[in-house]
């Protein structure tokens, strides 16, 4: 089989001390919080308030430790105050037990859209102007003129890069981004890596498995091109650090790799800058806390089934069956990016 493993231990081994300390501060927080959830479910008033306070202490020690990791940035830390509670309502919905299928890709598109400009749009001091042909012909035919911020130089060079399944719709919206703010209507290139966790293990030993065979990309199409991956949890940074780590040991030399989140756990965040020189984390929200499972606590879930639904255990779909699965609306308004999907799977050239 050709496979890539890598193994938590190596993960944590790119921790500094500070580093583990804060993830222990985090969790014992998150603990606090936990002692309180049950009276929270009975109704205790008074619960409610200590659980308030609980995670406005969590929220202000993360945004101390983020702030001294300039390379991790969290939306709810980073953007202007007015758009706080816009990131807190979208994350609320995702998180949400009642939020259906369609609410939770509608939430996605929203919180991915939000990302975007975080990462590329509010500090661009230049201005591009689209003219845009309306519907309107009486008296004339009409013509818009629109100012949009300049971005092109940060996106010229970017190929969208997916970890099967939860990546595959927000790598759509990213990608579709990029078009819409590029005056040429750049299209990015797709690499998919089919990568996976070994859900026999625990948090502590997990392994994270790459499987060469089910991936499709193109390393000549990555060396020297700024990499983006959009994922909507990270949990421990596993998957997107073995995927790196594989390119460059073949030779891949990314400009830059972009890490979108919608939620990321203390951890993730902190693993991916400490193992990646040229890699920045953008969230919309960080959790302080994993489980034994390695899952995000509170986090939202199981962002691929709630995107996607779940799949059969005998018979997953791959990742054209996943495409199909959206259905003629989200085909319709990402059709560039199928073709370029497409593409890739079945290695056509243009």
């Amino acid at each position: 089989m050709n496979k890539v493993i890598l193994k938590a231990e190596e993960l944590d081994s790119y921790l500094t001390c500070d580093d583990r300390n804060n993830i222990e501060k985090a969790g014992l927080l998150y603990k606090k919080a936990m002692d309180i959830f049950p009276k929270v479910q009975k109704g205790i008033k008074e619960a409610d308030n200590d659980l308030v306070r609980i995670y406005g202490e969590m929220g202000h020690f993360m945004q101390e430790v983020c702030k001294n990791n300039p390379r991790i940035h969290v939306y709810s830390f980073d953007s202007h105050r007015e758009n706080h509670s816009e990131a807190s309502r979208i994350i609320a919905k995702l998180r949400d037990v009642k939020t259906s299928n369609t609410e939770f890709v509608y939430y996605t598109q929203r919180a991915y859209e939000m990302l975007f400009k975080l990462a590329f749009t509010y500090n661009a001091s230049l201005k591009n102007h689209f003219i845009v042909k309306t519907p309107v012909t009486d008296p004339v035919q009409n013509y818009a003129v629109h100012n949009i911020a300049n971005v092109d130089s940060n996106i010229c060079s970017t190929v969208m890069c997916v970890m099967l399944r939860a990546a595959l719709l927000p790598s759509m919206i990213m990608s579709k981004e990029i078009k819409e703010y590029s005056t040429n209507s750049y299209i990015t290139p797709f690499a998919l890596f089919r990568i996976y966790r070994n859900d026999s293990k625990n948090e502590n030993n997990m392994e994270y498995i790459l499987d060469l065979d089910k991936s499709f990309f193109d390393p000549d199409t990555l060396n020297g091109r700024d990499l983006i991956f959009a994922d909507p949890m990270n949990a421990t940074g596993g998957s997107l650090v073995t995927v790196i780590k594989y390119l460059i040991k073949i030779g891949v030399k990314p400009k830059s790799v972009i890490f979108f989140n919608i939620i990321s756990a203390l951890k993730g965040a902190l693993r991916i800058v400490r193992a990646l020189d040229n890699c920045d984390v953008y969230t919309l929200w960080i959790d302080g806390a994993l489980n034994d499972n390695a899952y995000i606590m509170p986090g939202l879930g199981d962002a691929g089934d709630r995107i996607n639904g779940c799949d059969s255990s005998i018979n997953p779909r791959n990742i054209i069956q996943l495409l199909c699965d959206y259905g003629s609306t989200i085909a319709d308004i990402y059709r560039s990016q199928y073709i370029e999907i497409e593409n890739t799977v079945f290695g056509r050239k243009k």
